[in-house]
């Protein structure tokens, strides 16, 4: 008989269509709770929804303990005979070295990693154990700097090869999964350090709204988000269509556009044209979203 978080995170996967029969999965697996949590469910339930798994491991080398961690990942997945990948890499040189932060510098490596294991394994999809609590810090986050829409719909549960299953449980619910299953996942002290935002978010913001304000306010927030991701979506929607009729040529590096008619439209299909435009070029815009927000509202 399945508990309450695997049938909550079969719901997400049938719900969102996240996994299909005989999909081929990387799980990206730190060794902290979200993740073990991940492996642990979509192990016990692959062979229902008849699927594959294998898992990779970044050690980042920032933590004394990543080589346990990564002992400990390797350890998990030999007991249950799942495929196992790890790559040991320098995050903070390399973050120095390319001029980024430590946190863009991780999640580059990751992802990085990610494809690699996909094109060895024949894989199609990634699973990122990202939970409902990301979600909200993550939409805090985008509000402090100044994000548009995009960024109140704080992380989407499926977005091209990258899903993410257990999205709609609380931390609280997956803490209690790792005990209930004698897990023993391991914990990033680093967590604790409020000097980062997101754990100052996560350890001072939330829990005082939730004190003061309104002790439901991860489940607010994610209705938020669930509400502008709909919205938003709509209106990529209707920016594609205009798009469409604006389009005068294209070609690998160029796209033309009929400015007669673009000035027509409202603001906020302006901005969102030229961000169009940009990823149907360079294949993303995510570099050029908030700036061309802002300096397009700023000289209009």
């Amino acid at each position: 008989m399945k508990d309450y978080s695997e049938n909550k995170v079969l719901k997400t996967i049938e719900k969102f269509n996240l996994i299909e029969e005989k999909d081929k999965i990387v799980l990206g697996v730190s060794g902290g709770p979200d993740s073990i949590c991940m492996l642990d469910i979509l192990y016990k339930i692959k062979k229902e929804l008849k699927f594959e798994i294998v898992v990779a491991h970044i050690n980042h080398q920032i933590r004394k303990e990543a080589k346990e961690d990564e002992e400990y990942v390797k350890d998990f997945c030999k007991k249950r005979n799942i495929e196992f990948y790890s790559k040991s890499i320098d995050v903070q040189k390399l973050a120095n070295n390319s001029k980024i932060g430590l946190e863009e510098a991780g999640r580059k490596v990751r992802y990085n990693f990610f494809d690699e294991i996909l094109e060895k394994t024949n894989a199609n999809k990634v699973a990122i154990a990202h939970n409902k609590n990301d979600v909200v810090e993550t939409v805090f986050m985008n509000i402090l700097r100044g994000s548009g829409i995009k960024g109140l719909r704080g992380i989407d549960v499926k977005r091209d090869k990258y899903i993410r299953p257990i999205i709609e449980c609380e931390r609280i619910e997956i803490e209690e999964y790792c005990k209930k299953h004698e897990l023993e996942p391991k914990i990033d002290k680093t967590n604790s350090d409020n000097t980062y935002t997101r754990n100052k978010i996560r350890n001072v913001v939330i829990p005082y709204i939730q004190k003061e304000f309104n002790p439901n306010i991860i489940e607010s927030v994610e209705k938020l988000s669930n509400l502008v991701k709909e919205e938003d979506m709509y209106i990529e929607k209707q920016t594609q269509e205009i798009f469409i009729n604006l389009l005068i040529s294209k070609k690998e590096k160029e796209i033309v556009l009929n400015l007669k008619t673009f000035n027509t439209q409202e603001k906020v299909i302006k901005a969102r044209i030229i961000l169009y435009t940009i990823t149907s070029i360079f294949g993303s815009a995510n570099r050029y979203w908030k700036n061309t927000y802002r300096r397009y509202y700023k000289i209009m």
